[in-house]
């Protein structure tokens, strides 16, 4: 096998295939080394095996970085109508959930398949089971040594991710390779990812498998969705995505009653005097739910005979339920990854780092972080166009892609 590349792509996941495939397809010679059996791992365990590929309603201040505007030019060049014209183009039948998430119908091994598929129609070479022994600077190139050979390219992409989920193969590989280049790394951490719940809170752990639909609140950041009690602590898509913006030693606020009107519970007061509190609150939320809040609020007897400035506190109190997480379940359950390999050290429009000519980063290993629901993979698939597209002009070809070319449209 021919060793000499235009381009080496570290990583065989979502942005490391869609870069090779663009790259590939504008008649670049590239190759891909990725260190599991299988590539694309993460694809294939997102969304419940359906892959949540994408999103409706993509846009750049979903996405948290040291530089908010970072992410603007890549999502702006390759949109989540682009990818899904290429979904479309393989007949893979999707469907739309809530906030404009979208899934496959079938299988997730159906995009890591049409992946594989638009890198051979470039002729890219896929390696897996590849263990980078070194990687560094080679004449005006790049050399990448691995377990039983050497590699060498213009060009080198690092597309390994971060460190969440480590049982798909996971690792901080990408920082470790770019503190070797030079390149300054924004301390990372484990983002959409439960909270755990200490201290008084604890007494919430026994409510595990119990579930709400709330608005959760870190500082100014809200977000409407369900929450979820585990024998740790606080998950469920509100959460998740809370988490994100959540710093150790804050509070999370809680709102249980996001459906209903300023002064609810004195209106029952007045609706149903005889009633208690849990019975108030077992008509909106689950009775486990109910009994522990009414318990918590410490308002005995009937609703009838509480006073209606008690019933505001307690209400107000229901509106910011305050925990207090004494942490996360750390990268294990960890969607993705904050932070990585810092943007200013990039060019937002091809991906390149500043001070190493033809080393790019990508995805996941780059310091943009999107929300839960489909965000992460359309920075995948937009930063990879990126950086193919950039490598591609270098190269000498023109900015507009040869025909056909079923992805870069």
């Amino acid at each position: 096998m021919n060793r000499e590349f235009d381009a080496i792509v570290l990583g065989g996941g979502a942005a490391g295939l869609m870069c090779a495939a663009i790259a590939g397809q504008h008649g670049l010679r590239v190759l891909v080394l990725e260190r599991s059996e299988k590539v694309g791992r993460k694809i294939l365990i997102s969304g419940g095996g359906r892959c949540n590929f994408t999103n409706l309603q993509i846009a750049p201040e979903r996405f948290l970085s040291a530089n908010p505007h970072f992410a603007k030019s890549a999502l702006s060049r390759y949109t989540a109508r682009d990818f899904l014209d290429l979904v479309e183009r393989y007949t893979i039948a999707w469907h739309e959930k809530t906030l404009g998430q979208l899934f496959c119908d079938g299988s997730a091994s159906q995009i890591v398949d049409m992946l594989l598929a638009e890198c051979a129609k470039g002729d890219v070479t896929v390696l897996t089971g590849q263990k980078i022994v070194e990687a560094g600077r080679h004449g005006a190139g790049f050399a990448v040594v691995t377990d039983d050979a050497e590699y060498s390219a213009r060009n080198l992409v690092i597309a390994t991710g971060g460190p969440s989920i480590p049982r798909m193969g996971a690792s901080d590989f990408a920082y470790s390779l770019a503190r070797q280049f030079g390149l300054k790394v924004v301390e990372p951490r484990p983002a959409l990812v439960p909270l755990t719940l200490g201290g008084e809170d604890v007494l919430f752990r026994d409510l595990s498998g119990v579930s709400a639909d709330v608005t959760a609140r870190s500082g100014k950041t809200r977000f409407r969705e369900a929450a979820l009690f585990t024998h740790r602590g606080l998950s469920g898509p509100s959460i998740l995505q809370i988490s994100s913006y959540w710093k150790h030693g804050e509070p999370v606020g809680i709102d249980f009653l996001p459906d209903h009107t300023d002064g609810w519970l004195v209106e029952a007061k007045r609706a149903q005097p005889r009633s208690g509190i849990k019975s108030i609150l077992r008509s909106v939320l689950a009775e486990r739910l109910a009994a522990t809040l009414a318990e918590r609020l410490e308002l005995d007897g009937d609703i009838g005979n509480i006073p209606d400035k008690a019933l505001r506190n307690a209400e107000a109190r229901l509106r910011d339920w305050r925990f207090t997480p004494n942490g996360t379940e750390g990268y294990a359950k960890a969607e993705v990854t904050a932070g990585g390999i810092s943007t200013a050290e990039l060019s937002s429009r091809t991906m390149e780092t500043k001070k190493q000519p033809g080393l790019y980063c990508i995805g996941e290993a780059v310091d943009v972080t999107g929300w839960l629901g489909g965000y992460n993979f359309q920075w995948a698939w937009a930063s990879g166009v990126a950086a193919a597209r950039a490598m591609a002009e270098k190269a000498g070809e023109k900015a507009n892609p040869p025909a056909p070319d079923p992805i870069a449209t």
